[in-house]
């Protein structure tokens, strides 16, 4: 059998209908098993290319590609979260701190989904860490990202946290940002924020400002930067569990 690119060539000079029956009548031409040689070959250059392809098909191949790699992309968080619940010094911490005060959490409240905001994870009051599977660059961001929201079911079991007051909710928010790593030099660092004079708090108010930011109650930016400096100095110092800022 010979497919388009063998020796068996078609003048460029054809029009598109012209080329169109010489198509047919090779393809006539063929026995049976050499056209089950050329529609297996026509549908893997349909599937890679999108060659011959109605809109619709396109539009589904695209559905199926992008329901692939979500797939691909939430196995690899869960590989990742299970992997860092066992080995990670700072999780494995948090999640013993949470286990004391009545709060354990392990895979089963922790599930990678994928979100539509600009975050990679959050807390919800019911008890669930999730975890954005479509907002994650590595292992490393996934750790300080457990961390974060596991610091704010930490307030959430141990202090009388009302989260639609935006000075409770500036709290826990400077707190994740300080003790989770959210705020190291090289996290700042791959955000373009780099600065030697005391970079870690004014990442740390910067962050818990756009946290705050998202409270229904809160009215503006300035409204929210008010709530974090208010409780900033209270707050920051507050390292519970840890001893001392991770």
């Amino acid at each position: 059998m010979e497919t388009p690119g063998s020796s068996t060539t078609i003048s460029a000079t054809l029009s598109p209908s012209e080329r169109s029956k010489v198509f047919q009548k090779q393809y006539q031409a063929m026995n049976p098993e050499e056209r089950g040689t050329f529609n297996n070959w026509s549908r893997a250059v349909s599937n890679l290319t999108g060659w011959g392809l109605t809109e619709r098909e396109k539009q589904e191949r695209q559905v199926l590609k992008e329901f692939e790699n979500d797939m691909k992309d939430c196995r690899t968080c869960e590989k990742w979260r299970d992997d860092l619940l066992k080995t990670s010094p700072l999780v494995l911490f948090m999640s013993e701190s949470l286990k004391k005060s009545g709060t354990p959490f392990d895979e089963s409240n922790m599930p990678c989904m994928k979100c539509d905001e600009m975050r990679s994870g959050g807390f919800s009051t019911d008890g669930v860490i999730q975890l954005c599977y479509n907002r994650l660059f590595g292992k490393g961001h996934l750790e300080t990202t457990i961390a974060h929201e596991m610091v704010h079911a930490y307030d959430q079991a141990n202090y009388n946290i009302d989260w639609y007051n935006l000075e409770h909710h500036a709290c826990t928010e400077i707190r994740a940002a300080s003790l989770s790593g959210d705020c190291t030099w090289f996290q700042e660092m791959m955000r373009g924020n780099v600065g030697f004079f005391k970079h870690h708090q004014v990442c740390v108010k910067r962050r818990a400002a756009l946290s705050v930011r998202e409270n229904p109650n809160c009215k503006s930016d300035k409204h929210a930067e008010a709530a974090v400096n208010k409780v900033f100095k209270s707050c920051f110092t507050d390292t519970r569990p840890f001893d001392e800022i991770y």
